[in-house]
């Protein structure tokens, strides 16, 4: 799968926080960083706080040890196969979400990740 946008290709591109409450955090980060929310129905609210947008999901328990870290990425097969040649582990293999596809691996330390792109 390639992308056409090459100049984010393995940038930091979105980060997604587990949540318990969604109107709790939307609350807590529109008050404290004057964030914005675009709701993607009850459970998955994207929010920017004016430079970069990342993700509130409630949709499972929350997982302590901080946000996903998502990478862009413009081909998700050679990405994965350069992950797992470089050690890390595949945890969720390609799915395919409303904004395009994404895949999430490990690092070695076991530190969660995901890769997206829009094809």
């Amino acid at each position: 799968m390639t992308s056409e946008h090459p100049r984010l290709d393995r940038k930091i591109n979105y980060i997604e926080f587990k949540v318990a409450d969604m109107a709790r955090s939307k609350d807590f980060y529109g008050t404290a960083f004057g964030w914005t929310f675009t709701d993607f129905g009850p459970d998955y609210c994207e929010f920017s706080d004016g430079h970069m947008t990342g993700g509130f999901d409630a949709t499972g328990p929350v997982t302590p040890g901080g946000p996903l870290v998502v990478l862009y990425g413009t081909d998700l097969a050679e990405l994965q196969a350069s992950i797992e040649a470089a050690g890390g582990v595949i945890v969720k293999p390609v799915f395919e979400f409303p904004g395009g596809h994404r895949f999430q691996f490990t690092d070695p330390d076991g530190y969660e990740l995901a890769v997206w792109c829009e094809t």
